[in-house]
Parts: C-alpha cells; structure tokens; sequence
C-alpha cells in the first residue's frame, strides 16, 4: 500500500536547496506566464521502480520544472544531475517542521547540492510529541493541535525563514486542509498569514487541499496574492468537505470541483512563480501516466 504524503514526507527526508527568484509582482499577459511544473510526489512508486526514466517521461509529456518530496537515497548531487540529464529544472522541494529543525545545516548543504530555490515546509510538528501515538502520528497530530502548537510552528518559520534567507533560500509553507480548521472563527491560515513576515515566509498554496477544507481558493489567493508565490494544481472530486480528514479524493485537472478559468486568472493577479500539477492516489479511471499527460494537457489551455 502506498504512504499517506506526510508519511513520505516525513520518512523521505535528505535534503533541498538553494538559487535567487525574481521580486513578486502582479502579472500582466496570459494567464499562466511559467512553464508547468509536477509534484514528484504524484508519480512516486514510479520512480521508485525506474528514477532516471520516469524523468524523462515527464519531460516527455511536456513538463520543464519538477518539485521534490523525498529523495530516493539519492546524494544531492546525484539527484540533481538526474533531473538535468532529463531536462528538467529543479525550483524548489519538501520537507516537514520536524525535519526542518533537526539537522537543519545538513539540509542546507544538501539543498546547495540540489541547486533549488524554494525550501517548502510542508507539515507542521509538536514540540512534544509524546501527545500522539507514534503509530497514528500525523491522523493525530492534524486532529489535536492547539492554537499554540500553531503559533508555535509560526515563531519556528520565522525563524528558520530567516535562517534561509542567509543562507541563499526561500521558505515557504505547504498547506493541506487542517490549517483551516477555526479557533475563535479564525482559520489557522488566516492566523498564519498574519503571524509570519512576508518577507521571510512565503506560501505555497495547495488549491485542492484549500476546496477540501470548504474554502474558495480563488478568493484566498486574491486576498494573499503577494503572499503566494507557489502554487499546487490539484483538483477535488465532489463530496463532503473536511478540515481534518482526508475528504474527497484528489482527480485529474478539470474533472474535479476548481473552476481553473478563475483559478488560474487569480494566479496572474498574484506573486505566483511556480506551478505544480499534483494528482494523489488512487488513479481509478487513468494510469498515474495517463493522468498527468491529461494533466498537462488540460492545463496548456490556460
């Protein structure tokens, strides 16, 4: 059976990097101004099988930039020249708050390796953890969290934001749907755009984890166009939408709930440099190939 994402993220760990982004300003022309981009995460037991090859199959397909999330116990060095030797650019890769705060200059260096840009924490962590049981981590972990685990995940990125900037990187902060679960009316997220400093930490703004919590992610990203400066294109089938579970499933681009034509307008109004296509299990209808050429191809329209 396939990890849950925060299982790979949290077991996947080995490093991320480094490079320069342009300043964030409004954009003005197409929709989409970069080229589209996929989360590696979507084609993992892929590339579990056949790393050099499943790159170049993305490339293939018409990809020119991939997002890492775990490193196949590669060397930073060796991952990235496989990415190179596929013709792929590597912008920016994952990693957790717990992975983040231990051996946090190994994971610079090994970023440095990678050539990245953006270091992307994408799951938050308690500073004591003895609360969850290890075997139901992260399910307990999303449910239990307080509003001061949450502030204290915002002090830590502040931190660590400007630990990154020193040393040559962009961080930014991956959400799924617990970050909009309330505390006195108010998201997490909202809490979190407000307690972190733009200059330090950035968003990368999952749209189908956004629609899974029952929020509009074309009225988040107008709010914090400034703010976003990655974004994830996923799409969500229709069902019942929660803040703590897992919700619908994720399915391809344009078959799902997001009204891309909005979407992706927004995205020109907004700071956004990337953008990654995700699709997460189970690939019912499509292969995980068949389903990412459908995404690239539904997403060339905009």
């Amino acid at each position: 059976m396939r990890m849950s994402r925060r299982e790979f993220i949290r077991v996947g760990a080995g490093s991320l990097s480094v490079g320069t982004v342009a300043a964030s300003a409004p954009r003005s022309g197409t929709l989409r101004p970069t080229p589209l981009g996929l989360q590696l995460f979507t084609i993992a037991n892929e590339l579990g099988k056949d790393f050099d090859g499943t790159l170049r199959k993305i490339a293939s397909i018409g990809y020119k930039e991939v997002e890492a999330a775990g490193f196949y116990a590669k060397s930073g060095v060796a991952f990235r020249k496989s990415i190179e030797s596929a013709g792929l650019t590597l912008p920016s890769c994952h990693y957790s708050m717990e992975e983040l705060l231990r051996g946090t200059e190994e994971k610079l260096a090994f970023c440095h390796e990678l050539g990245v840009r953006y270091i992307v924490c994408a799951f938050p962590f308690v500073p004591n953890p003895g609360r969850f049981h290890a075997d139901k981590y992260y399910q307990e972990l999303r449910i239990g969290m307080t509003l001061d685990d949450w502030k204290w995940n915002f002090d830590q990125l502040n931190r660590l934001g400007e630990k990154l900037r020193r040393a040559g990187f962009h961080l930014a902060y991956h959400n799924h749907n617990h970050e909009f679960k309330e505390f006195a009316g108010v998201p997490v997220y909202d809490e979190l755009l407000r307690l972190t400093d733009p200059a330090l930490v950035k968003m990368e703004m999952d749209v189908g984890w956004v629609a899974c919590a029952g929020h509009d992610p074309v009225a988040y990203l107008d709010k914090y166009a400034q703010r976003v400066e990655l974004l994830h294109v996923k799409d969500i089938k229709p069902g019942a939408m929660d803040v703590s579970g897992d919700g619908p499933p994720s399915t391809e681009l344009g078959r799902g709930i997001i009204d891309w034509q909005k979407l992706f307008a927004a995205a020109k109004r907004s700071a956004v440099q990337h953008y990654f296509i995700e699709q997460e299990e189970p690939f019912v209808e499509m292969t995980t190939f068949e389903a990412i050429q459908a995404d690239f191809e539904f997403a060339s329209k905009f």
